[in-house]
């Protein structure tokens, strides 16, 4: 593409150069530039790319799209904020792939994962090739693709839409995190529809307030397509949980349509008659098309939320209440979420990813529910991050198991003694046998595991599907699941 063409959009823009130059690519790291790609210079919070120009040049930048004044042989497009030309250049470098696309975006705490996965497995059973992009991967038809964030940056994104829509998507679905709407990750993504799943504490190191944390959230609502079709299927949708207040708020910024669903509150989808039991959970899914009952494999209150919003947007997508209630009882789970480890142990192992102080409640109340002996919960909290949970997070830990192992769980550049140390701070009052701390995690999990009784449930919390841990800016391998494999193997 012509970088004429590929800049046209931008208003604020000063040319410097041939503006005819052929680009090829679009990059924002000088480590990957290629051969006629544009280089973006980012002014970051720890990093600014137009130190890294000399290095792009050397790599073949063809043109250089910046903010302060730079003297080059290149093209220079001179702009006020590079963040948000990237976003434009970028949709339309990519040919704007979200015109093409139903695109649909899960904001929240928790649940966004395990519902993007039931509204793309619900989707393809009805035959709409979905594409996802989220914590796990980038999913297109039977391809898995890393990404380094639960919500990619913007060329990245635009790009990812792009080959959805060239391998025959009609959908995508994406995790908006709260960290990527407030960056301007998603600028330029044209929403269909909008989910919400909960607000709870999380990332208040990065956000600060609940207040800030919420309006994070709330700017994909207000990204939602101003404008109504007319059909249906074609109109942008907000889909909200009636029994999360911060919903209020969400349904006043956006302009579409809304949709509620819930258990406790009144909502257009709804669930009762709801039992829980360990093979997974019954219920009774009520809509405004009628009524069906559902048999899940799936275990906990929180996944039926899951199901919920999952289901209300599949029926913004005219899928039947059968199909739906179909594929609702086909999924067999969701990698790292109340994942079991099965090694034909007489007491359950199971993994999950919750790492937030509501979501580890939820799930030991679930836990607690289908245990038939102890339950013992393995915790840590991430360095780097809200110090503010810890303590929360042991004391939910202990009031909720048997016995709780405070352990690490990504220390980045923390020592995790002074982690553990916060964390101690939750289980002042608990009796000093009701609780241990390790410092090795695989250790932690030896211990729990070699103490585990018939009938017991090890929950191992906090890593999910990780299969590292992040010590000093280095990635080490480790999984939870197959440390919890070689213990149990080693203590039969």
């Amino acid at each position: 593409m012509k970088l004429e063409k590929l800049i046209n959009s931008l208003v604020l823009a000063d040319r410097i150069g041939n503006m005819n130059v052929e680009i090829t690519g679009i990059q924002m790291d000088s480590r990957e530039v290629q051969p006629g790609d544009l280089f973006i210079a980012l002014k970051g919070f720890t990093v600014d790319g137009h130190h890294y120009i000399p290095q792009a040049l050397e790599q073949g930048a063809a043109a250089l799209l910046v903010e302060e004044e730079i003297e080059t042989s290149v093209p220079v497009i001179h702009v006020p904020d590079t963040k948000r030309a990237m976003a434009i250049v970028s949709d339309v470098f990519f040919q704007h792939p979200t015109k093409e696309l139903k695109l649909i975006g899960l904001t929240g705490t928790n649940g966004k994962t395990t519902t993007s996965y039931l509204i793309r497995h619900i989707l393809e059973d009805a035959e709409m090739a979905t594409g996802l992009i989220g914590t796990m991967n980038m999913q297109i038809g039977k391809d898995s693709i890393p990404v380094k964030n639960t919500t990619p940056e913007v060329i990245e994104l635009q790009r990812g839409f792009r080959q959805m829509r060239d391998a025959g998507c009609s959908h995508a679905v994406i995790e908006a995190s709260s960290h990527a709407l407030h960056m301007g990750r998603t600028r330029g993504c044209r929403f269909r529809t909008a989910v919400f799943t909960n607000l709870t504490q999380d990332h208040l190191d990065y956000h600060e307030t609940m207040e800030e944390y919420r309006d994070a959230k709330a700017l994909l609502f207000s990204q939602l397509d101003n404008s109504y079709a007319g059909q249906k299927e074609d109109q942008p949708l907000a889909i909200l949980n009636a029994d999360e207040p911060a919903s209020t708020f969400f349904a006043q910024v956006t302009p579409a349509q809304v949709m509620t669903y819930g258990i406790d509150n009144p909502a257009d989808v709804y669930a009762d008659a709801i039992d829980h039991h360990a093979g997974g959970t019954r219920f009774r899914l009520n809509t405004f098309l009628g009524s069906i009952d559902i048999e899940m494999k799936l275990m906990g209150k929180f996944s039926v939320y899951n199901a919920l919003a999952a289901t209300s947007v599949a029926l913004g997508e005219g899928v039947s209440l059968d199909q739906i209630r179909c594929s609702l009882e086909s999924i067999q789970g969701v990698d790292g979420r109340l994942e079991a480890v099965d090694e034909g142990q007489p007491y359950t192992v199971l993994v999950d990813y919750a790492h937030t102080p509501d979501s580890l409640e939820n799930v030991l109340k679930t836990v607690g529910e289908i245990s038939q002996g102890n339950v013992w919960c393995i915790v840590g909290c991430g360095g780097d991050r809200d110090r503010t949970k810890r303590s929360l997070m042991a004391a939910i830990g202990a009031k909720y198991s048997s016995h709780l192992v405070i352990t690490s769980d990504n220390p980045r550049t923390e020592k995790p003694e002074s982690i553990i140390s916060d964390m101690l701070e939750g289980v002042q009052d608990v009796p000093a046998g009701e609780w241990t701390a390790i410092v090795d995690r695989g250790e932690a999990i030896r211990f729990a595991i070699k103490g585990a009784r018939p009938g017991d449930i090890v929950l191992i919390a906090g890593k999910g599907h990780e299969t590292y841990q992040e010590v000093n800016g280095v990635r080490h391998n480790f999984d939870d699941r197959q440390q919890a494999r070689e213990a149990i193997q080693a203590f039969r």
